[in-house]
């Protein structure tokens, strides 16, 4: 399968993502990475990797595309043959140009136990809130944020001295290891969709 990947910053999902792809525990091609970041650490992995790269302008908010940017992310995706969008640390809220041209066919990965904990720095809102379990979860994209289906979880305890900082590091560990394994159930369909949960077919 032929998959796009949008991210804003270091890119260590992706890496995930590209890792398994080369080792055969993944079959797609990553055939685009785009990135609303001009210099971000993405884009150079991408142009490292011989991946087509490009950075889109991301407009005057600082949080989601103006319509007409957002469909020009469609034409790019279109054009490069994308079937699944993986988000991979991308900063922007998906709207309606993506979501109709991709019906279904958009994951992202969150680093909290959804529904707990949407939004920003999500390993923040755990440490101050006293949880003893975070962790991540992988989801399709719907129009509100962080929802959707949920495809899989990780958890990670929450430490008594943890810093916001040692706990996203360890969901991130988890991340890694969870997105590609989430993608491999996308990409084979061993699942199904009944009343916004995800059945297992295999």
């Amino acid at each position: 399968m032929k998959i796009g990947v949008l991210g804003s910053g270091k890119g260590s999902n992706f890496d995930a993502i590209y890792e398994a792809a080369e080792s055969s525990l993944l079959d797609v091609d990553i055939t685009v990475v785009i990135s609303d970041v001009e210099n971000s650490l993405i884009l150079k992995k991408a142009k490292e990797r011989g991946i087509k790269s490009f950075y889109m302008c991301p407009g005057k908010h600082k949080t989601w595309l103006e319509p007409d940017i957002e469909k020009e992310y469609v034409n790019v995706l279109r054009e490069n043959g994308v079937e699944l969008i993986v988000l991979a640390g991308f900063m922007r809220v998906i709207k309606d140009p993506l979501l109709l041209a991709f019906p279904g066919k958009i994951v992202n990965i969150h680093p909290s136990l959804l529904p707990s904990f949407r939004g920003l720095k999500a390993w923040e809102q755990a440490v101050t809130y006293g949880v003893k379990y975070a962790g991540c979860t992988v989801h399709f994209v719907e129009k509100d944020v962080d929802t959707g289906p949920i495809i899989c979880q990780a958890v990670v305890p929450v430490n008594s001295d943890d810093t916001p900082e040692d706990l996203h590091k360890r969901i991130q560990v988890e991340e890694h290891r969870i997105y590609p394994q989430a993608i491999d159930l996308v990409v084979k369909g061993n699942m199904r969709i009944e009343n916004r949960k995800i059945i297992l077919t295999e």
